[in-house]
């Protein structure tokens, strides 16, 4: 009895404790966005950020675009200005007959980190970006950041 009272007060506390989401839904696509966390959608670029605005997800989509995948890795380092190696932009087979690339950059000058997410898949590509500032990127807010970037799915 005891027994029972104990792992019942242990769940009851973790999910309690658990951070709470709510759907940001699109038609095309869905993603996982912390309670307490704004969203905008400025010409269909979506911005998720916590209220203390020190970082955001960013959410573009665009169809019909004719960017062949052999210079989406180009595409992904000019978005940054990067003078990386294309090496640095891992891509991969994903769900749904996309092409998933996935780049991570350190801005010296703003300080700002930055991962990005690339899904794309004939002419639909889908760019999924964390920005947060160098002093934030750590404990809650990174963990918080990750599981939303994480949660992005596309719907069709």
């Amino acid at each position: 009895m005891k027994r029972g009272i104990l792992i019942l007060t242990f769940l009851a506390g973790f999910f309690s404790s658990a951070q709470r989401v709510k759907t940001y839904d699109s038609s095309n696509y869905s993603i996982n966005v912390p309670e307490g966390w704004k969203s905008t959608n400025d010409s269909d670029i979506v911005n998720i950020f916590p209220t203390s605005e020190i970082g955001a997800i960013t959410i573009s989509e665009y169809h019909d675009l004719e960017l062949p995948k052999e210079k989406t890795k180009k595409f992904i380092l000019a978005l940054y200005h990067s003078s990386d190696d294309e090496s640095k932009v891992k891509s991969s087979k994903g769900k749904k007959g996309y092409t998933e690339y996935f780049y991570e950059y350190f801005d010296e000058k703003e300080k700002l980190f930055w991962i990005t997410k690339v899904f794309q898949k004939d002419k639909d590509l889908y760019l999924v970006s964390i920005n947060c500032g160098q002093k934030f990127w750590n404990g809650n807010y990174m963990s918080l950041f990750n599981e939303t970037f994480n949660s992005f799915k596309i719907k069709k």
